[in-house]
């Protein structure tokens, strides 16, 4: 009965913390897989010295320093430039020459974008049909801290191991052992915090990349964000997705499957 009590006392809990949490920020854990979440912030509690997560909640609630390194924590910043090159290749040769033969200026957003790799992946790809100063695109992330990194564009060599060699040449500044992008490349994307879960999105958008990180949602919160993601979409506009996830009814969303984690708003 001892052990029963003690998982109860447990789960109440965190249920508490995701109520307080909530009401602080505005996150919805209850949207997020709730082992996986549990994992990554219990770590980050324990190894603070708390032993409950309303005791961990009370700590942070005062100390601007934890709670951003809690938001650290629950949001997932890996990424690389041309993460899965093959499926960069599809949106290079296939799908943005198809958006430009409709319009000649498209408007696309990294949703989820990290610590930027995404975005100026995007606006390199764009380099190859126009002009830098003629491209602006939208990246938004959760993390506030993410997002200063990649304004600063500083990078590690196994961040840019993708990368083609005459992007990598012309676009980047190697300084020691990591890379930092050109201000030219910067100037094309405008980052600002952004919740997939709770914040509205913008509409007519040519092309929305959000990769890798709708498998840390529940299925009813994946379901919300693909119907967003549609209804942001231009007719005929793009949804790339990563490689770890899959849509597999896309016609609810009014998508098709065009390849490989890319979906055309009908």
């Amino acid at each position: 009965m001892k052990q029963v009590s003690t998982s109860l006392q447990k789960d109440q809990d965190f249920e508490r913390f995701v109520q307080l949490f909530k009401t602080k920020s505005g996150i919805d854990l209850a949207l997020y897989k709730e082992q996986q979440m549990k994992r990554r912030l219990g770590s980050l509690k324990e190894r603070k010295g708390f032993s409950t997560f309303v005791d961990f909640y009370q700590a942070f609630d005062a100390r601007p320093e934890l709670y951003a390194e809690l938001l650290d924590q629950m949001t997932i910043n890996v990424s690389e430039f041309f993460r899965n090159p093959q499926r960069w290749e599809v949106l290079a040769k296939r799908v943005i020459p198809e958006l430009l033969a409709r319009s000649p200026k498209l408007k696309c957003w990294s949703a989820a974008c990290s610590t930027g790799e995404e975005p100026y992946s995007i606006a390199m790809v764009l380099s190859e049909f126009m002009e830098l100063k003629d491209i602006g695109l939208l990246a938004t992330d959760l993390d506030q801290n993410a997002i200063a990194k990649a304004k600063i564009g500083n990078y590690q060599a196994t961040a840019v191991k993708d990368v083609p060699k005459a992007h990598l040449a012309h676009f980047f500044t190697k300084q020691g052992e990591r890379y930092l992008i050109s201000d030219e490349v910067k100037r094309c994307v405008h980052f600002k915090r952004h919740n997939l879960l709770s914040d509205p999105f913008d509409t007519q958008f040519d092309l929305i990349v959000c990769r890798n990180v709708l498998i840390y949602f529940t299925d009813e919160a994946k379901d919300l964000i693909f119907a967003k993601f549609s209804q942001a979409l231009k007719p005929g506009g793009y949804l790339f997705i990563g490689g770890t996830e899959q849509i597999f009814q896309p016609q609810q969303y009014g998508l098709e499957s065009t390849d490989t984690f890319f979906y055309r708003k009908q």
